[in-house]
């Protein structure tokens, strides 16, 4: 049976509660923090991705490395802000997904507190939550007194989100902070937020204010985004964008082991966007027809040389 935690309550339990993942140090773990846990297994990269919640973020949940000793100096963390399915003020439907992600070397503000294992949160967030994560990652990393000082890479910013959260993600692009956009099982609607209270009430004249590369993931025909997605790709001529379509349908594949498929793909973009990984880039940049995922992939992409 589904469950629905309020927000009030999460927050008196992140409050009242405190515990290390498996195997993680204290002193891995900022002084701000509240709660943490690894997902599956930390992820598939590199670096052991954690999930954790700050006191001075309560309001979102961060994906990241655990042990952040290797991102100093030049070698910042790229920043990724991700709005959830649903507009839901939760990462819970995509923790798989983002812990992959970050286990690459990656740092994830998502939209609303640490999800309790178990629960769904159902409660709406809106598309400034994705502005507040960035203008407090600015923070973090240029305050001395803040533990990620001089740890971001406050050049390198992904907005990105999941159906609803793709269009909250649509709706901050502008942002001149942001250099690049994910546009995951998502588009715009041709009747602005199609009836539904809680979309963001977008119309196609909104990707004219797109300004940097963006991808857009759509799970095929039987996905409910795929004609809005589909439509978008069409009205996007003035930047570069990359198309991948997989046959998964609207749910995508975040909730698999690692965040399956979606996570593949995305990992490997965010390397490209936003740590000029050449490897990476050869993958959106090279012959399409050795896309080098599972079968089943359709992909486009225009102005990419």
């Amino acid at each position: 049976m589904k469950r629905t935690l309020k927000i009030g309550s999460a927050l008196m339990f992140l409050l009242a509660t405190f515990s290390y993942p498996n195997g993680l140090k204290a002193q891995e773990l900022p002084s701000s923090t509240l709660k943490s846990r690894v997902v599956e297994d930390g992820g598939t990269g590199p670096f052991k991705a954690v999930m954790l919640t700050d006191s001075s973020l309560p309001t979102h949940t961060i994906f990241r490395p655990k042990d952040m000793s290797a991102f100093k100096g030049k070698n910042k963390l790229p920043i990724i802000v991700w709005g959830n399915g649903a507009c839901a003020n939760s990462p819970w439907e995509h923790v798989n997904f983002l812990s992959e992600i970050a286990s690459h070397g990656f740092f994830i503000i998502a939209v609303g507190p640490i999800p309790v294992e178990g629960e769904e949160e159902r409660a709406k967030s809106t598309s400034s939550k994705l502005t507040d994560a960035i203008d407090w990652a600015f923070e973090q990393d240029k305050n001395t007194s803040q533990p990620y000082y001089q740890t971001l890479n406050l050049k390198k910013i992904a907005v990105s989100g999941m159906s609803c959260g793709g269009l909250q993600a649509l709706e901050v692009s502008s942002d001149p902070r942001v250099s690049a956009l994910g546009v995951f099982n998502s588009g715009i609607f041709n009747t602005p937020g199609n009836g539904i209270s809680n979309m963001p009430n977008l119309t196609k004249e909104n990707l004219k204010l797109i300004h940097t590369p963006v991808i857009y993931m759509l799970g095929g025909e039987k996905d409910i985004a795929y004609k809005n997605g589909m439509d978008d790709y069409a009205n996007i001529n003035h930047v570069p964008i990359f198309l991948a379509n997989l046959n998964v349908g609207h749910g995508g594949t975040y909730r698999q082991a690692h965040g399956g498929e979606f996570a593949r793909v995305a990992t490997d973009w965010y390397k490209w966007q936003l740590k000029d990984d050449k490897k990476a880039a050869s993958i959106f940049k090279g012959d399409l027809s050795k896309f080098p995922y599972a079968q089943g992939w359709k992909v486009e992409r225009k102005n990419i040389k």
